[in-house]
């Protein structure tokens, strides 16, 4: 069973209904602040998702050919406190939530993480403070900056990947699970997963759900991932660790 973590309704929504079509592994979606979220909730999930958007880390692992068995966390932190479209207020900035996200993690201790961030934040320091606290921890980390481009997508889109492997055996996760997020209402999907960028982000202006030019389905696509460079990088990882096979077997 997977955890989803996504604060934004209309992204929760998008990922339960993703969910209920069966495009990606079947599991809770927790709508509270990552603040919120108590170690202990995670215990029992095999596949840990925070900042999950609309679902764009579930499909890379897919797409790479990850087992739904094999345990994850991937996240993708909020970018405004270190893009260059922000006002540039790095760790100073309340959506800086990289702290809370690692007490997560030293608490309950993944085997193998995945992250992304924008690649201008390097030059906040935001690197170098991820790896150092995860070394600290006892991880090997590896990091690569990689444009959507280079999976064919329409766009440059520079991001930054990073991965976090600790040797130490995983804990055990067949302890239940605390707590069932609440599930709202379905509500239709505006566009299709598969759709082509430019022209998912038109449509997603002019649907009208209340919202002037659907401000929170357009800010969802802008801000999630390119799946399939991510598959790339979590590819080029399983090489690394000498995985690629178990994953193709997997498959």
């Amino acid at each position: 069973m997977n955890y989803y973590n996504e604060f934004e309704p209309q992204a929760a929504q998008w990922l339960r209904n993703l969910i209920d079509a069966g495009l990606i592994p079947a599991g809770d979606v927790d709508t509270r602040s990552i603040e919120d979220v108590i170690p202990n909730e995670l215990r029992g999930y095999t596949q840990c998702h925070f900042f999950a958007g609309i679902g764009g880390w579930p499909l890379a692992l897919q797409l790479a050919g990850w087992p739904t068995s094999r345990p994850v966390w991937t996240g993708s932190c909020p970018c405004q406190p270190f893009s260059a479209a922000g006002k540039g207020a790095g760790f100073d900035d309340q959506r800086d939530l990289w702290p809370s996200w690692l007490h997560l993690i030293r608490e309950c201790a993944p085997p193998d993480i995945f992250g992304e961030q924008v690649a201008a934040a390097i030059g906040h320091g935001w690197l170098d403070r991820a790896v150092s606290d995860l070394e600290g921890r006892g991880y090997a980390c590896g990091a690569a900056v990689l444009q959507a481009s280079g999976a064919n997508a329409l766009h440059k889109r520079d991001r930054l990947w990073f991965v976090a492997h600790a040797e130490r055996h995983q804990q055990s996760r067949e302890e239940p699970r605390s707590g069932t997020p609440g599930r709202m209402g379905r509500v239709e999907q505006p566009v299709s997963w598969d759709e082509p960028w430019p022209s998912a982000l038109s449509r997603l202006r002019v649907v009208g759900d209340g919202l002037p030019r659907n401000v929170g389905g357009t800010d969802a696509a802008r801000n999630a991932i390119v799946p399939q460079a991510a598959a790339e990088f979590v590819m080029a990882y399983a090489e690394a660790i000498g995985l690629a096979s178990e994953l193709l077997e997997a498959a």
